[in-house]
């Protein structure tokens, strides 16, 4: 095989590559948002509107915000909005825990 054969079937493969990882990334983060909503009902559970209400307030706030940007495509935002949201809500969580909140119920 010529090489500038090889060298654009090995272009194109790279081109293909490239362009599935892009695409694999830039879908809707459903993923993290059901992390989120998870994460911000534990925290509930756990206490978090008595004994971290800004923390949770955070997380619910950055999660609606996530879903407004799912609904205008811009995943890539939602995205980090909602890692952002289960973030808070974890720390909603600990705070509560820490504060001498009884464990959650299952």
């Amino acid at each position: 095989m010529p090489i500038t054969r090889r060298l654009k079937l090995s272009l194109s493969l790279v081109a293909l590559m490239v362009y599935a990882m892009v695409a694999g990334c830039a879908g809707a983060p459903i993923q993290e948002m059901s992390d989120a909503r998870q994460a911000i009902r534990a925290a509930e559970r756990a206490g978090a509107a008595k004994y971290a209400p800004e923390p949770l307030a955070e997380a619910k706030k950055l999660v609606e915000q996530a879903r407004a940007q799912m609904q205008q495509r811009q995943y890539r935002d939602a995205r980090y909005a909602a890692e952002e949201a289960r973030t808070k809500a974890v720390q909603a969580r600990r705070i509560s825990e820490d504060q001498g909140a009884p464990p959650p119920r299952p």
